[in-house]
């Protein structure tokens, strides 16, 4: 059985020199609901960005059994879902559907395939009154519902995000947690909202200056107070 995601000693310098990634290594299997947490800076954004090969390092990385490069890029973005923080840059079409239809249009599906796809995408978000809407005007929560549609529609075997509960106001988050929840996928989510990575997340992965500096039982790192003061992290 392969992991969704394994990464074996991956390094990653800015251009100006400054390093962003070292040594980093990490598997998760399939189905696993891992939260990366960490202080700004701590390279989690940067790591997150390796999973499709928008940034590429020294090390390896494979997802779903790829080995990310050149010449698995296509196959590789098409597994791995990966959400911004900003569903702004995410969301640049007309309508609701046309965002959600964007991917499966771009890898060639039929037409009654693409619709079926949004309209499952669109479900599974809770959107699916939505889809003639203009992305644009929507609140913040609903763009972030439908960020993930976007990506939901390519039927990713792994949904990456970045800060998915920030921006929201506590009803939109408490929504966002449920349609997490529910989600039947591996999951790596980076965010600063521990309340949401206890409730969510058995295992947490804790990044600082590049490194993973702990991994284990949500449970069991959370009761660590020096540890979460060590790395800029509170307890929630």
């Amino acid at each position: 059985m392969h992991h969704s995601i394994e990464i074996q000693n991956l390094s990653f310098d800015y251009p100006d020199g400054h390093p962003a990634l070292r040594d980093v290594s990490l598997s998760i299997a399939p189905c696993e609901k891992v939260a990366l947490v960490g202080p700004n800076g701590a390279g989690k954004s940067t790591l997150i960005l390796h999973l499709n090969g928008i940034l590429a390092g020294q090390g390896r990385v494979k997802v779903c059994g790829l080995e990310v490069g050149e010449k698995t890029l296509g196959r590789v973005r098409a597994a791995v879902g990966l959400v911004f923080q900003n569903p702004d840059d995410q969301l640049f079409s007309p309508t609701v559907f046309d965002d959600v239809a964007f991917g499966p249009l771009y890898q060639g599906l039929a037409p009654a395939e693409v619709q079926r796809r949004v309209e499952s995408a669109l479900a599974a978000v809770r959107m699916t009154d939505y889809a003639r809407r203009v992305s644009h005007h929507l609140s913040t929560g609903e763009k972030k519902r439908i960020a993930i549609a976007t990506v939901l529609s390519m039927e990713p075997e792994v949904l990456v995000l970045d800060e998915p509960t920030a921006g929201l106001d506590p009803r939109a988050r408490r929504a966002f947690i449920n349609l997490l929840r529910d989600l039947p996928l591996t999951m790596l989510v980076s965010s600063h909202d521990l309340a949401m990575v206890r409730e969510l997340f058995p295992r947490m992965v804790i990044m600082d200056e590049g490194r993973i500096v702990a991994d284990g039982p949500t449970a069991e790192l959370m009761k660590d107070g020096k540890l979460l003061e060590a790395h800029g992290l509170e307890k929630p």
